[in-house]
């Protein structure tokens, strides 16, 4: 006998209701970064954002996501910092190229959809768009059951910036002898984390609440620190003409990043001594038994951006960095690549 029986959305595990809910906490934080160039409210098929006063405008774009660190907003049930930590990350990517951000979208998806927690993480991306003069214009809100563990989600972004043809940062300009300059990070940002989790949940032995002695604080404090953005001091140093080539310090670290910055003849000579790499780092590395190649490949070791000065402007550099607030460190300097030579970053 086939028993008939009335079957709804909800049965499959898609909740309608608490969809529309988060939808209308998400449209309140999203118009609270609108500005005069968006054309269109949250809900629209397409997300409509005019250009206006540019001559010659390159659209400069580039999508990430957060990685293994939503693991720690999930453990500690803090989720009002991940957003801002990818809207920090996606603006960072595009502003070594020199572009201004101007829009921002994106993507949260669950298995089973909470308005109470979608809310938060909209809040730090608000949050972040908004420090960072970017508009929130849309995205995509989806509960799919059965593909994500109870009280997991995912979360990823997508940005685009312009930048005037003629003030696109290439790095082709960089030659031997330009300083780097190092900005501090703050914290892993959000990079490493499967392998700092690794260490400090299944080798340590340690949960997101012990009080660790190296860092003056718990490992959730730690490990939930905001990816920084470096957009004011690179759009200061970009507008005094002093900016040769920056280079963002992420998945990779300085070995796999800095490169990206530097024509093909030139390599980034690093004097390791230069700065004090912070407390989390030397932590991870002892509990690891981590060789220093990888160790350098896999975090940023305290150095989240690295930027490129002629020598001449190392002081108008400094002083421009002073007023904002950011110290800027002396990495080293950029040499000439010696013939059939591999090493784009040679430590000293």
């Amino acid at each position: 006998m086939v028993i008939h029986r009335e079957i709804r959305y909800k049965d499959a595990g898609v909740n309608i209701d608490e969809g529309d809910r988060a939808v209308d906490r998400i449209k309140k934080l999203a118009k609270g970064t609108f500005n005069s160039n968006v054309l269109t409210g949250i809900g629209s098929f397409g997300a409509a954002y005019q250009l206006k006063g540019w001559k010659q405008p390159v659209l400069i774009s580039s999508a990430d996501g957060v990685g293994t660190k939503l693991k720690v907003a999930f453990a500690t049930g803090k989720h009002n910092t991940v957003g801002e930590d990818l809207v920090n990350h996606c603006v960072n990517d595009i502003a070594v190229q020199g572009a201004e951000p101007l829009f921002f979208l994106d993507y949260f998806a669950t298995g089973k959809l909470s308005a109470e927690v979608t809310a938060q993480v909209m809040e730090g991306i608000a949050r972040g768009c908004g420090r960072n003069g970017c508009a929130l214009i849309g995205g995509e809100t989806a509960e799919m059951p059965g593909l994500y563990s109870d009280g997991e989600y995912d979360l990823a972004g997508f940005i685009v910036g312009a930048v005037e043809r003629g003030q696109l940062l290439t790095g082709k300009g960089i030659r031997a002898g330009d300083v780097l300059l190092g900005l501090p990070s703050n914290g892993l940002h959000t990079n490493g984390y499967s392998l700092a989790r690794k260490l400090l949940f299944e080798v340590a032995g340690y949960t997101v609440d012990t009080e660790v002695r190296e860092l003056r604080g718990t490992v959730r404090a730690e490990l939930l620190k905001v990816h920084k953005s470096y957009l004011k001091p690179l759009r200061a140093l970009r507008k005094a003409g002093l900016l040769q080539g920056a280079a963002h310090i992420t998945g990779g670290g300085i070995t796999g990043n800095t490169p990206r910055m530097l024509p093909e003849t030139m390599a980034a000579e690093i004097d390791t001594s230069s700065w004090k790499v912070p407390a989390v780092f030397q932590l991870l590395r002892e509990i690891g038994y981590m060789p220093v190649d990888d160790w350098r490949r896999t975090f940023n070791l305290g150095i989240g951006m690295i930027v490129a000065v002629r020598e001449v402007d190392l002081a108008r550099a400094e002083g421009i960095l002073k007023r904002l607030k950011e110290r800027g460190v002396q990495l080293g300097r950029v040499v000439r690549r010696k013939p059939k030579e591999e090493a784009r970053v040679i430590y000293v």
